[in-house]
């Protein structure tokens, strides 16, 4: 049996007519008469009494109808289900996520996709930059978000934005009492620095744009994330370099000041990661979205 043996029945079920079926089917009659006598065979039934008026169901036919419909329907929601995920509209993401950005770009990212693709189920995974590009070749996930990240054969990178550095600090510090804050003035006071872990990281960038502007930080704690960093500043460890999506941590006393003088490329890059040979629609259409934030975000288009 197959489907156009049930699609035959039902024309001729509801027209209780061979010539008004055969006329909806746009087939002729005979083919349609061999049709139905072929499924009567396979079945071992009699689905129709034959009348002058036409074809009328039997009971083991009426009950025959109402499986065909469910089976018809059945059909065409797998047909639209499978159409929907080869567009990209169904089936699972498996995202992973770290640090400051989950604090601001991600949130929102996330939640434009699942607006405009409310059928796929979004799954968020905690994973450091190592363990990302790991998850990713193993096929555990399919999108991966981090920064400063090295070139790699087989990863794509899709910049999603580029923040501005910031420079948390506590209220009652004395150079929170300045009118301006020359980065250059930092290197007489603590420094909390964030991640700790895998290397390179953004600890090596603070570094780094400290060594460019002819110091070496005092690093007064290397902790592991920038809710961590923050809340030290509110202890009174130091001051904090950090995103700028960070600033939505608030903080008793904390506040956020902007640097002058500061190096070139006093700023640090957000990018979503994935396999460059992953042929997904569902990606696809993640990285659809991650443009289309693009062009919305003022830090996505330095």
């Amino acid at each position: 049996m197959d489907l156009r043996h049930l699609r035959y029945f039902v024309a001729v079920a509801e027209e209780e007519n061979i010539g008004r079926a055969a006329a909806r089917l746009h087939i002729s009659q005979p083919p349609l008469t061999r049709q139905i006598q072929q499924l009567e065979e396979e079945l071992g039934v009699t689905l129709f009494i034959r009348t002058p008026r036409g074809m009328e169901l039997t009971q083991a036919g009426e009950l025959f109808l109402e499986e065909a419909r469910n089976i018809r329907s059945l059909v065409e929601q797998a047909t639209e289900r499978t159409q929907r995920a080869d567009q990209g509209k169904l089936g699972r993401l498996d995202v992973a996520i770290f640090g400051s950005a989950i604090l601001d770009a991600i949130p929102k990212l996330l939640l434009a996709f699942r607006n405009h693709h409310p059928d796929v189920k979004v799954v968020l995974h905690t994973m450091t930059k190592a363990e990302q590009i790991e998850a990713l070749r193993q096929r555990r996930i399919s999108v991966g978000f981090n920064r400063m990240l090295t070139p790699l054969e087989d990863i794509g990178v899709q910049q999603v934005a580029i923040e501005d550095l910031l420079l948390a600090i506590h209220a009652d510090h004395p150079l929170a009492r300045q009118p301006s804050i020359r980065f250059a003035d930092l290197q007489d006071h603590p420094m909390v620095l964030f991640p700790t872990g895998a290397r390179p990281s953004f600890i090596d960038r603070v570094i780094g744009l400290c060594s460019e502007s002819g110091f070496q930080p005092q690093i007064s704690q290397e902790v592991g994330d920038a809710v961590t960093g923050v809340a030290l500043v509110a202890g009174g460890f130091g001051v904090c370099l950090v995103p700028e999506s960070a600033t939505t941590l608030q903080f008793p006393s904390v506040v956020y000041l902007p640097l002058t003088d500061t190096p070139p490329n006093f700023h640090v890059d957000l990018s979503c990661i994935y396999r460059k040979n992953d042929q997904s629609p569902i990606l696809a259409a993640f990285l659809e979205t991650v443009e289309e934030y693009k062009k919305t975000s003022p830090g996505s288009r330095r």
